[in-house]
C-alpha cells in the first residue's frame, strides 16, 4: 500500500526540511512499533497507558519544540506537525501528546514566569507530566466569555472553584492550565489563566472518563475544582485579566494543529480506500475498475491535494509569524469539513466492509466527527472569517 504521505503526490514544502523529515520519519516508525500494536487495547480501556507518554518521552516525541534549556529539542512547530501528522498516518489518531506538545506548553513557554518554564517543561518533556487546558465548562464552550469558574485571592493564594468538561487528556493529565474569572465584573477582561498541578492540590477531582462516539483511546473528562488552593505563582502572566488575550494569541497555532491532524487523516482515508478497491472484486472485477470509483477518488484526491497545500501554506505562515486568526479559522473549517466528506465516501467505497470495525476506515469514521467541534466549531470559524471581510 502506497504510505498515506505519499498518497497525494504533492512537492515536499518549504517547512520539511532535513531535520523535520528525519524526525518525521523517526517518528512514523516508532508510533508503529511502540503504539499500534497496544492500539486497540487502549482504545478499548479508553486510555493510553501512562507507559506510553513516559516512552514518547525518552524518544524525544515531547515537547519537541520547547527550547533546550527547558527539556525540549529546541525544535519549531514543523516538528509538531511532523509528529502530529505521524499520529494520523499511522492510526494513533487517540494518543493525545499533541494537544500536550503544541497547545499547552506553548502557554507556558510564551506566557510563564522563568521559574515557571524550569519548573514545568522539562517535566512535562519526560512525561512525568501530562498536560491539558481546561477551557470548556457545561454552560460554556465556544463562547469562552461564559466561564463561570472563579479565582479569588486569598493571602499568597487563589482559590479556585468551578467545574470543566470534554477535558482532553482529564484523566492522566496532572499539569492543567485553567480558564478562571479573577474579575467577573470585567467579562473578558476578568478572565486568567492558572496552573493546576494535581498532585500538590486539594479539593481537585475527576469525574468519570466520558463516552465519547470516537477517539476512544483518549481518555476525556469532567473536572471539578472545590476550594482548590493554588499559589498565585501558578497565574500565568505578570498580571491577573490577560487570560483571554493568551487564549486569542495561542488559538491560531491550535486551529492549524487541527488542521495538520484533518489533512493527515484524509491521507490514510485514501492511501487505505484505494489500496481496498484495487484487491476488492465485485461483478468479475475489482472494485477500481468501475468508472463511479475511479470518479470518485479522483474528486477526492483532487479535494485534498487542494487542502494539502493550504495546510503546508499556512505551517509556512506560522512559522514565519504571520499566520492570522481568519486564515487559521479556515485552514480548520475546511480541512475538517473535507475530512468527514472524505471518509464518508470512502466507508461508502468500502460496502459493508466499511461499516466493521476491523477495518481501519471504520474508526476513521468514528473518530473524524469531532474535529469540527473542538478547538471552535465550525460556525465559529465562519463567524471568525466574516470579520475579515
Amino acid at each position: 500500500m502506497t504510505r498515506p504521505q505519499d498518497v497525494l503526490g504533492v512537492p515536499q514544502p518549504m517547512w520539511m526540511d532535513d531535520d523535520v523529515v528525519m524526525l518525521s520519519d523517526m517518528a512514523n516508525r516508532w508510533l508503529q512499533a511502540e503504539i499500534e500494536p497496544d492500539y486497540e487495547r487502549f482504545e478499548k480501556q479508553e486510555m493510553v497507558d501512562r507507559s506510553a507518554w513516559e516512552a514518547a518521552g525518552a524518544a524525544g516525541l515531547l515537547c519537541a519544540s520547547m527550547p533546550e534549556e527547558f527539556g525540549g529539542s529546541g525544535g519549531t512547530y514543523a516538528h509538531e506537525a511532523a509528529i502530529t501528522e505521524a499520529l494520523g498516518h499511522v492510526g494513533v489518531d487517540g494518543f493525545g501528546i499533541a494537544l500536550h506538545n503544541a497547545i499547552v506548553a506553548p502557554y507556558i513557554l510564551h506566557f510563564g514566569s522563568e521559574e515557571q518554564k524550569r519548573n514545568w517543561l522539562p517535566r512535562m518533556a519526560t512525561g512525568e507530566l501530562i498536560g491539558a487546558i481546561a477551557m470548556t465548562e457545561p454552560g460554556a464552550g465556544s463562547d469562552l466569555q461564559g466561564v463561570k469558574t472563579t479565582a479569588k485571592k486569598d493571602g499568597n493564594h487563589y482559590v479556585l472553584n468551578g467545574s470543566k468538561t470534554f477535558i482532553t487528556n482529564g484523566q492522566h493529565a496532572n499539569l492543567i492550565i485553567v480558564v478562571a474569572k479573577t474579575d467577573p465584573s470585567l467579562g473578558a477582561k476578568g478572565t486568567s489563566l492558572m496552573i493546576v498541578e494535581t498532585d500538590e492540590v486539594e479539593g481537585f477531582r475527576r469525574g468519570r472518563n466520558l463516552d465519547k462516539v470516537g477517539l476512544k483511546a483518549n481518555d476525556t473528562s469532567e473536572l471539578f475544582f472545590d476550594d482548590v488552593r493554588i499559589p498565585t505563582a501558578n497565574l500565568l502572566g505578570s498580571e491577573e485579566g490577560q487570560g483571554f488575550i493568551q487564549l486569542m494569541t495561542e488559538l491560531p497555532q491550535e486551529r492549524l494543529l487541527i488542521g495538520n491532524q484533518a489533512i493527515a487523516m484524509i491521507e490514510r482515508a485514501l492511501a487505505e480506500t484505494i489500496a481496498y478497491v484495487k484487491e476488492r472484486k465485485a461483478f468479475g472485477k475489482a472494485v477500481m475498475d468501475f468508472q463511479n470509483t475511479q470518479f470518485k477518488l479522483a474528486e477526492l484526491k483532487s479535494e485534498a491535494h487542494m487542502a494539502r497545500v493550504f495546510v503546508n501554506h499556512c505551517v509556512d505562515l506560522h512559522l514565519k509569524g504571520e499566520l492570522d486568526a481568519a486564515t487559521a479559522s479556515m485552514v480548520k473549517y475546511l480541512t475538517t469539513d473535507l475530512q468527514c466528506k472524505v471518509v464518508d465516501e470512502c466507508v461508502q467505497l468500502h460496502g459493508g466492509y466499511g461499516y466493521m470495525n476491523e477495518y481501519p476506515i471504520a474508526r476513521m469514521f468514528r473518530d473524524a466527527r469531532v474535529q469540527r467541534i473542538y478547538g471552535g466549531t465550525n460556525e465559529i470559524m465562519k463567524l471568525l472569517i466574516a470579520r475579515s471581510l
